[in-house]
């Protein structure tokens, strides 16, 4: 049974549990184990979960974890400041939207790459400047860096290279041609100048209570693509297939009566 992310009602508890009560509306990430994708679903107390904020359903709380719990590591890898300017690539996807929310929490300046649809949305999650990439090469930016953020894994330290300012950083989300993206954080130090660091994305209980806060607080807001009934889950996989998708896609599960 697929599916990372749910939210929902605790219908029952162990003998030993004390974190958590029935009736309590709960959201999280279960990696590994998956399952999500159900009515049911069985997790420790200590896993990555949280309740819900108030006045947030749970639609709107579901997609708070997957995708936009690689945000955080990259900020944290880049060791992102206050004043320090960060191009974010794939500003619609689930890390990229999620990315251009927290880097502006932390109050970096953000400049976000998207596509003509796009651009109202991305500036409406915060970006100070928006790029088109169907209008202009965004790798040909006249403006530089203290960290390019590839969150689609789509381009290259080698072609965001000369975006950087010296001592820059380049992180993305994927591997690269090669695997050139765990090999080259090795590699680039010793050069003294531009790097390029891999981000780890924490999976825990902390990790789903950091962004419990951030919800609650107004900070973030995951953003929903589409929503979906379970019974058409194979739908909503041929959609998110298609690499249409912006943000997430939602499914609804209801249970019987």
């Amino acid at each position: 049974m697929l599916g990372t992310e749910y939210a929902g009602v605790v219908e029952a508890v162990g003998s030993g549990v004390t974190s958590f009560t029935v009736g309590e509306r709960v959201f999280g990430y279960n990696e590994g184990a998956f399952g999500t994708h159900a009515e049911y679903l069985s997790v420790p107390q200590d896993g990555a979960i949280a309740t819900v904020p108030t006045g947030v359903t749970f639609e709107e709380a579901a997609p708070g974890t997957e995708g936009a719990h690689y945000a955080p590591a990259f900020v944290r890898k880049a060791g992102v400041r206050a004043g320090q300017d960060v191009l974010v690539h794939g500003a619609t996807g689930a890390i990229g939207s999620a990315a251009v929310q927290l880097l502006k929490h932390c109050g970096a300046t953000v400049t976000a790459v998207c596509g003509t649809a796009h651009l109202e949305l991305v500036k409406g999650l915060g970006a100070d400047r928006v790029v088109d990439y169907t209008a202009q090469d965004f790798t040909r930016d006249e403006q530089s860096y203290d960290a390019v953020f590839d969150t689609v894994g789509k381009s290259t330290f080698g072609r965001c290279r000369r975006l950087l300012k010296p001592g820059g950083l380049y992180l993305s989300s994927e591997l690269g041609p090669g695997w050139q993206n765990l090999l080259l954080p090795l590699v680039t130090p010793l050069f003294r100048g531009r790097k390029v660091k891999f981000p780890f994305p924490r999976q825990d209980q902390e990790m789903v209570r950091y962004f419990r806060d951030l919800i609650e607080s107004g900070e973030f807001r995951p953003v929903i693509d589409r929503r979906y009934p379970l019974e058409r889950i194979v739908d909503a996989y041929r959609y998110v297939e298609t690499g249409q998708k912006i943000g997430n896609v939602v499914i609804t599960v209801v249970p019987p009566n």
